[in-house]
């Protein structure tokens, strides 16, 4: 499979909530970073904190950008978010980039940028 394809992958199935085995492609110790530099240690962490902001979300993945620089592989995931606040309101349009590292096969780093907080629609 290849890097964007796996990426993919792992997307889809955080959206179907199928954590068990989006968890299987992180590496041990991955770092998962969300806007204002909030960390979280596993996927299930970042979930259960994604509770207290909406509920639900997925995304529309426009584009992917994979560069490899010796034994790391970066896949850039490019889109918009959509899904329903906490008061039910659904949203759209709202902009992400996800930037994955990827070494041996497996996830080391999830970095995460979106319009959340200047788009108002989590209010």
């Amino acid at each position: 499979m290849d890097a964007a394809a796996m990426i993919d992958k792992f997307l889809q199935l955080n959206e179907d909530r199928n954590l068990k085995e989006a968890h299987a492609m992180f590496a041990p110790n991955c770092l998962i970073e969300f806007p204002g530099g909030k960390k979280y240690k596993d996927i299930y962490e970042m979930v259960e904190n994604a509770k207290g902001r909406y509920n639900w979300v997925k995304k529309h993945r426009d584009r992917y950008f994979v560069g490899v620089d010796g034994d790391l592989t970066t896949v850039t995931s490019i889109g918009t978010l959509y899904g329903e606040n906490l008061n039910g309101v659904a949203f759209e349009g709202v902009r992400y980039v996800d930037v994955f590292i990827i070494k041996d096969g497996l996830i080391t780093e999830q970095h995460v940028w979106n319009d959340f907080g200047e788009s108002g629609v989590l209010n």
